[in-house]
């Protein structure tokens, strides 16, 4: 659905005074491209499109757009799938994409400093070649940039040993609502002085204040892998060997797990019909440990062995070559494309703690039963984040927008009746800011309302997001 041109009171050809007139887009085409992300088909066309190139030009822009009480959405590759980079009430988009430097690797400290635009797979590759590791890896990860990670407080398949974005930020520079530019914290690993504006940003969705500079913790990087795909006939028991995994001292670097159906869409959407499912396999678990030594890996797979026959696990593939192991992660990485291909479709990011899994995925199918919808699940098994795919298929469309509300909001009060919440790491945006209510108290919500108030009083940064119409 696309919005009409919305009209501020304001000269988009003021714009040119602030940037080079070749970084300000007003023609309609330009406009138009920077109206959608990935999330659904929904389109809201900016009044001028801006790609700044430095904090002072955002600085100005923001500056600008502040005193004539002009809506500012910030945007990197539009990879979202909450709708957290639409500008849903026109104004100014402005894009970090020439904001793309990576402005040092820090050796010594095992640090990088990094604009926003920067691609995440283009910061991981720049640290392994020093021997260090960047681990952030969403499966956008060759298209998405760190300003939109650190929006979403995005994650991937390696957060389960390593954390999410918000683990790997040190500081950041933020330039606020009315132009101001403020550091958020000490490139140190250690800060205790006063609130945490570093994390009190990450994951804020652009509607707080626009990153142009992160400074993000690296680690040594592991120097061997080892991928096991592991089937069951029981899609219950692939969930109920997660948390048990743990239990008996596993500490995998991705878990991960399909449907039948997810790894079914995937092959067919990228013509890789290995490995073989048999008829049976209900669903698979995707294993991947890390290590420093070669002789380390095969220590950690036994380990896991005896829970995965208790499971009832079938037999167990060992990705043997670097080719091998690159094809399985490329189906995995393909898997939302593939649902994306099949039908019209609404995914959900849930999140419940992973021992609640089985209960989670449960729930999920039996919905499916009352509501009259299909579902494919995949996920991150290890952090509990389930990706639930409800697709449209042939149904009617009014049936499927009003199906849609209850059936929602019943997955989510599912959700958070098993300890979980709504987004583990694609964010709320504007598709799911009207269920904040099933989370969160009013209470919470006016305190975020207030942060909010604070630093944006005029309510220009990315507006009609996070907060229930």
């Amino acid at each position: 659905m696309e919005q009409l041109r919305h009209e501020h009171g304001w000269n988009p050809e003021d714009l040119k005074s602030l940037l080079a007139p070749e970084r300000v887009h007003l023609g309609k085409a330009s406009r138009r491209d920077h109206a959608s992300d990935e999330t659904e088909d929904l389109v809201f066309v900016p009044d001028a499109v801006v790609e700044p190139m430095s904090t002072a030009e955002v600085s100005r822009v923001l500056a600008y757009a502040h005193d004539h009480n002009v809506p500012v959405t910030a945007a990197g590759a539009r990879t979202g799938l909450s709708g957290g980079a639409l500008p849903v009430q026109g104004g100014i988009l402005l894009s970090t994409r020439r904001m793309n430097r990576i402005v040092a690797i820090d050796t010594l400290n095992h640090q990088a400093v990094v604009e926003p635009g920067v691609i995440t797979e283009e910061l991981s590759n720049a640290a392994a070649a020093h021997g260090l590791m960047y681990a952030v890896d969403p499966a956008s990860r060759g298209t998405c940039t760190i300003g939109g990670n650190l929006a979403e407080n995005s994650g991937g398949p390696r957060a389960v040993k390593y954390g999410v974005t918000k683990d790997w930020v040190l500081n950041l520079e933020v330039v606020l609502a009315d132009g101001t530019v403020m550091q958020t914290g000490a490139n140190t690993l250690k800060n205790s002085t006063g609130y945490n504006l570093t994390q009190l940003m990450v994951g804020s969705e652009g509607t707080l204040g626009i990153v142009t500079q992160a400074t993000l913790k690296l680690l040594p990087l592991p120097t061997h892998q080892a991928l096991m795909l592991v089937p069951f006939k029981s899609a219950k028991d692939a969930c109920a060997a997660v948390a048990d995994l743990f239990q008996a001292g596993a500490v995998p670097s991705a878990l991960e797990f399909m449907e039948r159906d997810a790894v079914l869409l995937a092959q067919d959407f990228t013509d890789v019909h290995e490995p073989v499912l048999q008829p049976d396999d209900e669903a698979h678990l995707l294993i991947e440990v890390d290590a420093f030594a070669q002789d380390d890996l095969m220590p950690q797979c036994e380990r896991m062995l005896p829970v995965l026959e208790m499971h009832n696990a079938g037999e167990v593939l060992f990705a043997e070559s670097a080719a091998e192991k690159e094809k399985l992660w490329f189906l995995r990485r393909r898997v939302g494309e593939a649902v994306k291909a099949e039908s019209v479709y609404k995914e959900e990011d849930t999140v419940v703690p992973r021992g609640e899994l089985p209960a989670l995925l449960e729930a999920v199918k039996a919905l499916g039963k009352v509501h009259g919808f299909r579902s494919i699940c995949y996920g991150h098994a290890g952090d509990g984040n389930l990706h639930v795919n409800i697709l449209k298929d042939g149904m009617d469309d009014n049936a499927w927008e009003a199906m849609m509300k209850v059936a929602i909001r019943d997955l989510f009060t599912r959700v958070v009746e098993l300890g979980g919440t709504l987004s583990g790491e694609h964010g709320i945006g504007l598709v799911q800011k009207d269920f904040m209510d099933v989370a969160c108290s009013d209470r919470a919500l006016d305190v975020m309302k207030g942060i909010k108030a604070l630093l944006d009083p005029k309510g220009i940064l990315n507006p009609g997001k996070i907060f229930p119409s």
